[in-house]
């Protein structure tokens, strides 16, 4: 339960900040407000205001043009079915008068006209509509016998839904003035956009993410794995800057199938780790990039626990597992030891004596799909995100001295879609703020 509501427990070491006043809730609010105006110009006051339209209007108020489209559309056709059979019960009651008189009669004519809102909605083929019918059903018939007019009533249900579905459509249409921030560039970690490395991003996180690179910003992709996890979390993508791969040890152009630089172990101290690895009889992986490509050379005996992992690893077209000796000594950008936890320890404390601090980085990760099992992986102790990040800005940089960087990050990490939705709608709202109610943001972004 802890876990998941993570995200709204405030941390002692963290600042309390106030969220970011998002355009949906100012166009929700002033959608609101013109309903209420409309029927305050009818001559509505107090008990005799109508609600149905506010209420309309706050939910067709969607992020997308193309969704409070969809919403609206729902929410009329819904009213529709709910005020045809609202209408035609209280015709039947009016024109059979002891139908209405029985109480338990009138009760299940009711439910009889929910059920038949619902149905009629699934026969539409449009079931999202169904609960708001039977809403709208009783709200028409609720009032029984206290209902003098039926059309009326059923025409002013009609009304308010039309009111609040056309208000809050031509309010989300207008677009508020904005300018681009052509200057920052954003860093976005993979594991925020997606649950594990072998899952592919989704459709709308996708489509959000090209959006945003085809209008020009500027996203740098950062994955703990190598370019290969990438292309299959990622496929479809349409990038214009290069990623950060391999836990910051690389920075690889996808475009151009090309890695820019490289952090790999110096020899002096790679030979000892492996010695050390030999030494212990243990299969572990060695990850080298030879010719712009990742090769991984698999050195051991691979126990049952490690086959099913490394089988799906080397099935992708994007990488290399080979047996035998590495090309060169200094390819070599990381080891990978799959083990136990426990197991991982005592290999952690193997090889202290031939990790000499400050040369080398060990970090321990799980692995996806098999909870019991860990991965050691070995860098040089310059292989990390930030520097590879301040490398990157380097480059950008000889085309745009006044570019700045932007860290992004999931504060209780990926859950779900809508926590990478949520993170590129930050990451589009800093690139193209609102003129006159924008946060002008220059800072890391934490949502």
């Amino acid at each position: 339960m802890r876990d998941r509501f993570s995200h709204i427990i405030k941390r002692s070491d963290e600042p309390w900040v106030l969220p970011h006043l998002g355009q949906r809730i100012v166009k929700t609010t002033v959608a609101v407000f013109l309903c209420l105006m409309f029927y305050y110009l009818r001559g509505y006051r107090g008990q005799d205001m109508p609600t149905e339209a506010a209420i309309t209007a706050i939910i067709c108020m969607q992020p997308y043009v193309r969704d409070t489209g969809e919403y609206a559309l729902n929410r009329f056709v819904g009213t529709l079915i709910g005020a045809f059979w609202g209408l035609l019960l209280l015709l039947l009651l009016n024109d059979f008068p002891p139908l209405g008189a029985n109480m338990l009669v009138l009760y299940l004519m009711m439910a009889a006209g929910v059920l038949l809102s619902l149905y009629s909605a699934v026969i539409l083929r449009m079931p999202d509509t169904s609960g708001l019918a039977s809403i709208v059903f009783l709200c028409i018939v609720i009032a029984f016998p206290d209902i003098e007019e039926p059309l009326r009533q059923a025409a002013h249900r009609l009304l308010d839904v039309f009111v609040g579905t056309t208000i809050a459509t031509v309010v989300n249409v207008i677009r508020l003035p904005r300018s681009k921030r052509r200057d920052l560039c954003f860093f976005v970690r993979t594991r925020d956009l997606v649950p594990d490395r072998f899952s592919h991003i989704s459709p709308t996180a996708l489509f959000q993410l090209n959006y945003l690179y085809n209008d020009g910003a500027k996203i740098c992709l950062m994955s703990e794995h190598a370019p290969a996890f990438f292309m299959l979390q990622m496929s479809g993508i349409r990038l214009s800057v290069p990623q950060i791969v391999m836990d910051g040890a690389a920075i690889y152009d996808a475009n151009e199938n090309r890695y820019l630089q490289v952090e790999t172990i110096a020899p002096e101290d790679s030979a000892p780790v492996r010695a050390r690895l030999e030494a212990l009889g243990i299969s572990y992986f060695t990850y080298t990039i030879h010719n712009d490509k990742t090769c991984i050379f698999h050195s051991g005996a691979l126990r049952e626990e490690e086959k099913l992992v490394y089988e799906r690893m080397r099935s992708s077209p994007y990488r290399s597992y080979l047996e035998g000796e590495i090309y060169e000594a200094e390819e070599i950008v990381y080891f990978k030891v799959i083990a136990t936890e426990k197991e991982i320890g005592e290999i952690e404390y193997s090889l202290r004596g031939v990790m000499p601090k400050g040369r080398l980085r060990r970090v321990v990760r799980p692995q996806a799909g098999r909870e019991d099992l860990a991965a050691l992986y070995i860098y040089a102790h310059t292989a990390t995100m930030e520097q590879a990040g301040k490398r990157l800005m380097e480059m950008l940089r000889q085309d745009d001295e006044t570019l700045k960087a932007v860290p992004v990050r999931l504060r209780g990490g990926y859950r779900s879609e809508r926590d990478a939705i949520h993170l590129l709608h930050l990451v589009a709202n800093a690139y193209e703020p609102v003129l006159l109610f924008g946060k002008r943001q220059d800072g890391e972004i934490v949502g």
